[in-house]
């Protein structure tokens, strides 16, 4: 059984990382079974989580294991796309992957109205000298990357509005569909639902979750794609681990 390491849930969500919960997701969606280890410090194939370890490969990387994933099982979630709706597809993981991820980022770890309560959730557990030294280096370390990104380069409302021109899109690609490329999910699902939710249910407050929250259909998205894959998390509580496919130990 694959074995996926991931970070613990919070939030009463699948978990804080969205490329975690895509992987899941897609887990959850083709019905591969698998089992959680939960890690606080990352040390998979590529020093971040997810990863997996399937009979003795490791692999980390949520992109790269779902393409491992798909030709090893056979799996194509995406079979009855067009050649246009797959390109289309690809554009919005990108978008998701390597643009509105930052500006999550951004939101959770610099905006100065979020940071006392991530870093309360994230470091509240730790010794008391550790939890006033840790944070501090974590938080440097993550507003290095944004700058070297070139995201944080630009001030606050200027990467608010960058994201929420994202979600504009994610929204108006969406409609009135229920799934994102129309009556039943694909690939995509895993990626758009996963950032949707990473925005909308945590306890912070920012222009990206108000963004979400002003457009029906994609806040009515998250809660059709959480009761359909994780209708556990409906009623269980921050924290709960996940063994298989729709069941929690």
């Amino acid at each position: 059984m694959i074995r996926l390491y991931q970070f613990r849930r919070t939030w009463g969500i699948p978990n804080p990382s969205p490329f975690c919960m895509k992987l899941e997701l897609f887990l959850r969606m083709t019905g591969i079974e698998y089992e959680c280890a939960w890690v606080d410090v990352p040390k998979g194939p590529k020093g971040k989580a997810p990863w997996i370890e399937d009979g003795g490969t490791r692999i980390g990387d949520s992109a790269l294991i779902i393409d491992f994933l798909r030709k090893k099982y056979g799996i194509d979630p995406d079979a009855g796309l067009t050649p246009t709706q797959r390109a289309v597809s690809r554009a919005f993981a990108s978008m998701l992957d390597e643009h509105l991820y930052w500006a999550l980022v951004y939101s959770r770890w610099i905006d100065e109205r979020n940071w006392p309560a991530l870093r309360q959730d994230f470091f509240g557990a730790l010794p008391p000298v550790v939890r006033s030294v840790v944070p501090v280096i974590a938080r440097r370390r993550i507003r290095a990357q944004l700058w070297q990104h070139g995201l944080g380069r630009h001030t606050g409302e200027e990467i608010y509005a960058l994201g929420c021109s994202d979600i504009a899109a994610l929204g108006d690609y969406l409609g009135d569909q229920p799934y994102f490329h129309g009556d039943d999910v694909s690939l995509a699902d895993a990626s758009v639902a996963a950032f949707a939710i990473a925005l909308l249910k945590p306890p912070f407050d920012s222009p990206l979750k108000r963004a979400i929250e002003q457009r029906p259909n994609l806040a009515a998205y998250c809660e059709r794609m959480l009761g359909r894959y994780f209708p556990e998390l409906g009623a269980a509580a921050a924290g709960d681990s996940a063994t298989g496919r729709e069941s929690t130990a």
